[in-house]
């Protein structure tokens, strides 16, 4: 059985979701949810669900080794970033090649990058005029949204979409895509 662990930053709806997803599952386990954000809601799912919670130190994370330790001895085999804002230290990278995913709100490599999360994404995307966005599950590299794609999902704009209603479609599509994907990489 794989161990995952799942960095988020916020509320944790996609957490939330792929803890439920996993429940049942015989190929792999939520081990550890860790956030960088004492305050986050992801953390309140964990609790609930009663599954282990790792705060990281912002210090400790970037001048140390990542908390590769720490993932390590918990028996981690998957990191799955899942509204995770940080960008991952070299070392962590290091530690678990090919064994990181992220989901990003757009289809990469187009609205990828330092400072695109969120809305901000959503905001450029509509900005541009495009006629349809979605959802990017990749391997996580050294760059922001740089790493190779594993899949992609797409919904269309409407011309009546605003921030809000868009980023309601990629909610959806996040929810109907990410554990299922994270469950085929996990049984590679």
């Amino acid at each position: 059985m794989k161990k995952l662990a799942i960095f988020a930053s916020g509320t944790g709806t996609n957490t939330a979701k792929i803890i439920e997803h996993f429940k049942e599952n015989k190929t792999s386990i939520v081990a550890l949810v860790v956030s960088n954000k004492s305050s986050a809601g992801v953390l309140k799912i964990a609790e609930v669900n009663h599954i282990p919670t790792l705060i990281l130190q912002k210090e400790i994370f970037f001048q140390g080794n990542g908390y590769v330790n720490e993932l390590k001895s918990a028996g981690i085999d998957i990191i799955v970033l899942a509204g995770f804002l940080w960008q991952l230290p070299v070392s962590l990278i290091r530690a678990f090649p090919k064994k990181i995913i992220n989901i990003h709100p757009a289809l990469l490599p187009k609205f990828g990058g330092k400072g695109m999360y969120g809305n901000h994404v959503h905001e450029a995307v509509l900005a541009s005029g495009e006629k349809e966005s979605g959802i990017s599950i990749h391997f996580v590299d050294e760059q922001y949204d740089r790493g190779q794609i594993i899949m992609q999902a797409k919904c269309s704009i409407n011309k009546n979409d605003d921030v809000h209603s868009l980023a309601n479609k990629i909610h959806q599509l996040e929810h109907r895509h990410f554990s299922p994907t994270i469950e085929v990489f996990s049984t590679l």
